[in-house]
């Protein structure tokens, strides 16, 4: 991967992501297909000023699904976990529907 922006694409805001972070100091992003555990903790140390201490990560492979005769595949992704020191902190914005 290139760049640190290039490894992260966007945090994962789902419901168990956000009791995680509340109760465990651990983070989820979506993040490239090909990025490594050292290459996605470089990448949040450096975005976002905070001590890493684990990494973890998932392939997810997309879902079929059919509208009619007609069907498709969503696309294969992978998210990681990461758990901070004790200690720091991630600012993620949140986005509330009105």
């Amino acid at each position: 991967m290139s760049g640190a922006y290039d490894t992260l694409k966007k945090p994962l805001l789902t419901e168990k992501s956000l009791i995680e972070r509340d109760t465990h100091n651990r983070y989820g992003f979506i993040v490239g297909k090909n990025a490594s555990k050292g290459e996605i903790k470089t990448a949040v140390e450096k975005i976002f000023n905070v001590t890493v201490v684990k990494v973890n990560t998932i392939s997810v492979t997309g879902k079929t699904h059919r509208m009619s005769r007609f069907e498709g595949k969503r696309p294969d992704y992978k998210k990681a976990f990461v758990t901070l020191k004790e200690g720091d902190k991630i600012e993620v914005v949140e986005a509330t529907a009105k």
